[in-house]
C-alpha cells in the first residue's frame, strides 16, 4: 500500500516539473451553428438574382480560414417593409420568403471572431462594391432572421448609346445611360428612387483627361437618361458616365471606348 502510494505521488511531482510534459485536454466537439448574411443596397433593396446577387464570405478573424463562402441568391425582398414602412426597434425587416441572403452552417468549437464580408452586384463588375464586419459567434447560438446585414454604396451605370463608332471630331454625341441602385431597382424622377436627386453626366476623355462633358436628364423611360456632349476637334478615345448622390452616399461610374471616325 505504501509503495502505491509513493509511486501515485511521485508521478503527480513529475507531471508539474517535467518541462514541457503537458496532459491533453478533452478535445471540444463541434456544434453546428447557423448564420445567415444579407448584402444590401444602400438607401434600396436586397442584391437579387437579376443583378447577380452577391459573393459572401466568412472567415476566421484571427487566422484567415475561410469558414464558409458562397452566393446569395433570391429577390429583393420586400418594398413596403424595407422602403415604406417605419422600422421599429427589432422588427422584421428583411426576413420575407424569397428574398435574398445566404445561408451557412459552422461548426463551431469555441466562441470564434468571425470576418464576414459582402462584394456584390456579381453581374456588374465596373458596379461592385465590398462591405464587411467583424463580430464573435457563439457555438449552437444560430443568427438567423434578418441576420448579418451589410451595406453596399453606389450605383449599376450602363451605357446604352452610342455604339462605340460615333465620336467623330467635332460632331455632336448624342449618349443615353442607364442608372439603377445596387439591387437593380429602378430609378425615375419622383419615384421611390427620386432622380431629381441625383447628378448624372456624361464625360469624354483623351489620355485620362476630361475633355468635355454634358448633364443628362431623364430619358422618359424608367432608369434612363440622355443628352448631347460637343465631341472636341481633337477627338475623344472614351465616354465616361457618371451619376451621384451625395446626401445618401451613392456614387457609381461606368466607362466604354470610343472608335474616331
Amino acid at each position: 500500500m505504501r509503495i502505491c502510494r509513493f509511486i501515485s505521488v511521485a508521478l503527480f511531482v513529475l507531471l508539474l516539473i517535467a518541462p514541457g510534459l503537458v496532459v491533453p485536454a478533452a478535445a471540444q466537439e463541434a456544434v453546428p451553428t447557423t448564420v445567415v448574411v444579407r448584402a444590401v443596397s444602400n438607401d434600396a433593396k436586397l442584391l437579387q438574382d437579376p443583378v447577380g446577387g452577391a459573393h459572401i464570405t466568412i472567415e476566421d478573424a484571427e487566422t484567415g480560414e475561410v469558414l464558409a463562402e458562397g452566393r446569395q441568391t433570391g429577390d429583393s425582398g420586400s418594398t413596403d417593409k424595407i422602403m415604406r414602412q417605419p422600422r421599429e426597434r427589432g422588427a422584421t425587416i428583411y426576413d420575407v420568403p424569397g428574398a435574398a441572403k445566404y445561408e451557412a452552417t459552422l461548426s463551431l468549437t469555441q466562441p470564434t471572431r468571425v470576418k464576414i464580408t459582402a462584394r456584390g452586384p456579381l453581374d456588374y463588375p465596373e458596379a461592385q462594391q465590398t462591405a464587411s464586419t467583424t463580430m464573435l459567434l457563439m457555438p449552437g447560438t444560430d443568427v438567423t432572421g434578418d441576420g448579418v446585414t451589410l451595406t453596399l454604396h453606389g450605383f449599376i451605370v450602363e451605357v446604352v448609346a452610342p455604339s462605340g463608332t460615333d465620336a467623330t471630331p467635332g460632331s455632336s454625341l448624342n449618349v443615353r445611360a442607364r442608372v439603377r441602385m445596387m439591387c437593380g431597382c429602378p430609378t425615375e424622377p419622383g419615384g421611390l428612387w427620386d432622380a431629381t436627386r441625383y447628378t448624372i453626366r456624361a464625360q469624354l476623355l483623351r489620355d485620362g483627361a476630361v475633355v468635355a462633358e454634358a448633364p443628362l436628364s431623364y430619358a422618359g423611360t424608367t432608369s434612363e437618361y440622355d443628352g448631347t456632349i460637343a465631341v472636341p476637334d481633337d477627338g475623344a478615345t472614351r465616354l465616361r458616365v457618371v451619376a451621384q448622390d451625395a446626401d445618401r452616399v451613392n456614387f457609381g461610374a461606368t466607362t466604354t471606348a470610343l472608335t474616331q471616325e
